[in-house]
This record gives structure tokens, sequence and C-alpha cells, in this order.
């Protein structure tokens, strides 16, 4: 039986998750489990390395990639923060 999306918005998160931007230099970004279970987390990183590993945060593709790790984060019902090393503009609304 499978579970509708109104149900997993009422699940608690399994985790939280910090992305870190490093510098210039590669690797670009560290991904640190906060709380959650290892293995999760550990597939969460892999996931997240595969999209970002060569991006800075200044290259336009980072910009969908980021997206697509936020929708990642979702589905997989972790928290997520993002430390860029800046304060980020407030989006438009």
């Amino acid at each position: 039986m499978a579970i509708e999306p109104e149900d997993l918005e009422s699940l608690p998160p399994q985790g939280h998750v910090r992305i870190i931007y490093l510098g210039p230099v590669s690797p670009h970004w560290e991904v640190r489990g906060l709380v959650g279970e290892r293995s999760l987390i550990d597939a969460f990183r892999q996931r997240v390395m595969a999209r970002l590993q060569l991006l800075p945060p200044h290259d336009p593709q980072f910009r969908r990639n980021r997206e697509r790790v936020a929708r990642d984060a979702e589905r997989e019902r972790l928290v997520l923060e993002w430390d860029l090393g800046y304060e980020e503009p407030e989006p438009a609304s």
C-alpha cells in the first residue's frame, strides 16, 4: 500500500544534513549528516556529490542541481541546510 503525499507531509523528518561549500579548490562540497540513520545519510551524500562535485555556487548549473538536491531531500524527509560561505539574498516574491 502506497503512502499518499498528504500523509508524507505529516511524517517526522528522518534526519538533518548540512551541505557546506569548501571553496574554489575541488572537492567543492562536504555533506555532513547531523542527525539520522547513517546508511540513509551516506546514500544521500553520494547522490549530492554526483550532482555538485565539480560545481561552484556561481555556476549556472548549480542552481538547477541545488533544486534537484532539495527535492531529493524532501522525498527522503531530510532537513536540508546550506552553508555557502556567504549570506544568500532573499528570493523575490
